[in-house]
């Protein structure tokens, strides 16, 4: 290889990506046994390596570094990306890369518990999110549309809008399941099955398998050795997760052909005493809609732990439960709920800020309002700002202006509280001249933003016919 060669732009190197992915993934339709046997010198390829260094550079997670100490940062103004990119393409043709341990990091979770994630070298990043380029193509042939989570061109909304229109047509009762430590239980031997069914190139198994064992260094310098799960943190993770868990969605797509494809043979089972049911899925979350009886829901729990089995994972007892629509159930931050419309008879399946999501938005902007957190009112506004116009924008497309206005209101006084507490010596006159015109806090040019302005729509249902990006026509960029 020709180490002094320049690499190719990000400009140039991703036509080449994007017309390789759609090759990959229209063979993986056409034949759904198709082992694919090179896949390794795609994983080299230094159009896929540019690609996969600049996801990892502009990725949030860039100034955080793992275990060795470096960021994305220092590679690019210290190191320098084509030297670091043709070090590591070298290291993986000639067989010496071996990932390193993920360092630990423990993330505050409702109920002051804490969830772990495991954050990997930038070097290994580079390799996972190479192997997600490739890798991604050919699964996505493979899973359902049931499944949200982490699949291109698919939204937390998509799943949302699923479970309201089911809701809507006679799905009423809800398997609200939870899934124990998904990410560090899933079974390393069975998640390597499922990969093999469609990857036969020995080297790329052997780098998959070498990130799921490569370890974790906890926060107290001590490394542990990971002989399940893969780590929650990583570029490859909700791939690998998703491939595990599409056992699950096999399981009801089963189901749904074998016996409740038309509408006579929907009918017949409820007849029965059967009932109907769908899985909508993001990731580990996920809930099973039922026609039918609350019985019929909960036999279905049986079925599914016994699905969840052999990849190793299980339901939690005290967090899987069944319910009604109409007494309302949260997932992805929204409240789903069937009710009555004021004034009417007829009910509606409604969706809605959930309670912890709004404490969560309120403890966001209570610790951003903390008196010594910024220098100024003008740095404060930007970070609330930001803050807010995120939160407003998941939440916009469900019944939202009340609560918009509740935040709207909080974030004012908060803000409002952090400029008097700035300026105790001010008078009201000369604060409201100086920091609120019109009672909005305002500093150079920025103004305190308020959610209730945001316009509400309801989120456009699409079904089945989400695309992704390999069936769409390519065009060179």
């Amino acid at each position: 290889m020709n180490t002094g060669a320049p690499w190719p732009s990000v400009r140039e190197a991703w036509p080449r990506v994007l017309g390789i992915q759609t090759k990959l993934h229209r063979w993986a339709v056409d034949d759904g046994d198709r082992r694919f046997d090179d896949l390794f010198g795609l994983v080299t390829d230094p159009a896929f390596l540019r690609v996969a260094w600049e996801r990892v550079r502009r990725n949030r997670g860039a100034r955080t570094a793992g275990v060795d100490g470096l960021t994305a940062r220092y590679i690019t103004h210290v190191r320098g990306e084509e030297q670091f990119l043709a070090d590591l393409r070298a290291d993986l043709r000639a067989g010496r890369f071996a990932p390193l341990a993920v360092r630990e990091r423990m993330i505050p979770k409702s109920g002051g518990r804490l969830r772990r994630l495991g954050i990997p070298t930038v070097r290994d990043r580079v390799v996972q999110a190479a192997l997600k380029l490739v890798l991604e193509p050919i699964f996505e042939a493979d899973f359902h549309p049931c499944s949200y989570g982490f699949r291109p061109k698919r939204r937390a909304l998509d799943a949302i809008a699923e479970i309201q229109y089911l809701g809507t047509r006679s799905y009423e009762s809800v398997l609200e399941a939870d899934i124990e430590a998904c990410f560090d239980m899933i079974d390393h031997t069975a998640l390597l099955d499922r990969v093999r069914h469609r990857v036969g190139d020995k080297r790329v198994l052997r780098l998959i398998k070498a990130f799921l064992k490569s370890g974790l260094m906890t926060v107290d310098g001590t490394e542990l050795g990971t002989i399940t799960g893969t780590p929650q943190g990583g570029i490859l993770s909700p791939l690998l997760a998703n491939i595990a868990l599409s056992t699950l969605d096999e399981k009801f797509a089963r189901d749904w052909e074998e016996s409740m494809s038309t509408v006579a043979r929907r009918h017949t089972r409820r007849r029965n005493g059967l009932g109907t049911w769908r899985l909508v899925r993001y990731a580990d979350d996920f809930v099973v809609m039922v026609a039918g009886t609350r019985v019929n829901a909960e036999q279905l729990r049986a079925e599914v732990a016994a699905t969840l089995a052999p990849i190793g994972l299980r339901l939690s007892d005290a967090k899987t439960r069944v319910i009604h629509i109409d007494e309302g159930l949260d997932f992805l931050g929204f409240r789903i709920q069937r009710k009555r419309k004021r004034g009417q008879a007829k009910r509606y399946v409604y969706t809605y800020p959930s309670k912890k999501a709004v404490m969560a938005i309120k403890a966001k902007v209570r610790a951003l309002t903390h008196r010594s957190a910024f220098p100024t009112l003008a740095a404060l506004l930007s970070r609330v700002n930001s803050t807010l116009r995120g939160w407003a924008a998941y939440f916009q497309h469900g019944v939202s202006k009340r609560t918009f206005s509740a935040v709207g209101v909080f974030a004012w006084r908060r803000v409002v509280r952090w400029v008097r507490k700035r300026h105790r010596r001010a008078s009201w006159a000369r604060l409201l001249r100086r920091y609120l015109p019109g009672w909005m806090p305002t500093d150079e040019g920025i103004t305190l933003f308020n959610p209730v302005m945001v316009p509400v729509s309801r989120y456009r249902y699409r079904g089945a016919k989400i695309p992704n990006p390999w069936t769409a026509t390519v065009t060179a960029a």
